[in-house]
C-alpha cells in the first residue's frame, strides 16, 4: 500500500477519534450540533492554552478527562459483570 494512503487513514481514524470525544463530552447535544458554537467554544479554549493559566488548565482537564474515562471503565465492568443468580426460594409447606 502507497505511504501516502497510510499516512491518510492514520489520519482520517484520529479525526474519528477526536470528533468522538466530542460526541462522548455531551458538546453535540448540549449546543444542539451548532457547528460556529463549537467552534467558538475550541477557540475560546486554544485562547486560554495560550495564555498564562496554559499549565493549570492543562493539568485540570487531564485529570478531568482521566477521571470520567476511569468511571466509564468501571462502570462499564460493573455493567458487563456476570451477577450470580437470586437465590431459590425455599420449598413452601403445603
Amino acid at each position: 500500500m502507497r505511504e501516502w494512503v497510510v499516512k491518510r487513514r492514520e489520519r482520517t481514524r484520529h479525526l474519528i477519534e477526536l470528533g468522538g470525544l466530542v460526541v462522548k463530552a455531551g458538546l453535540v447535544e448540549l449546543t444542539g450540533d451548532d457547528r460556529a458554537t463549537l467552534y467558538g467554544a475550541f477557540l475560546s479554549i486554544a485562547g486560554k492554552l495560550q495564555g498564562e493559566e496554559r499549565d493549570h488548565a492543562l493539568a485540570l482537564w487531564a485529570r478531568r478527562g482521566r477521571r470520567a474515562f476511569e468511571a466509564e471503565a468501571q462502570a462499564k465492568s460493573g455493567a458487563m459483570a456476570v451477577l450470580p443468580s437470586p437465590p431459590a426460594p425455599p420449598p413452601s409447606a403445603a
